[in-house]
């Protein structure tokens, strides 16, 4: 018995660990395939129209970055990293 667990333990580690290296891939990977389409949207004029960020939009023009943040995750669930890359982005358009 003693034996089992010494050997499922680090299995159940190693699998752990493979399924984490496999989920942060799969998020850098599409994270470079959103750079890829906002670009190529950048490039072509193309905005994301998402009636819903216009609150958003309108605290970033008005300075209130912590607030646009806020509203940004409110709305689209959004983790805070991703949040604040769309705020700072949100904020570089004319």
């Amino acid at each position: 018995m003693d034996i089992a667990v010494y050997l499922l333990v680090p299995l159940l580690m190693l699998v752990g660990w493979g399924i984490e290296r496999r989920i942060e891939q799969t998020g850098r990977r599409l994270a470079r395939i959103e750079r890829k389409v906002d670009l190529v949207m950048e490039r072509l004029g193309i905005e994301e129209a998402d009636p819903g960020l216009d609150r958003v939009r309108a605290l970033v023009r008005d300075g209130k970055r912590v607030e646009a943040i806020k509203a940004y995750r409110r709305r689209t669930g959004a983790g805070l990293k991703e949040a604040v890359d769309e705020v700072d982005r949100l904020g570089n358009r004319p």
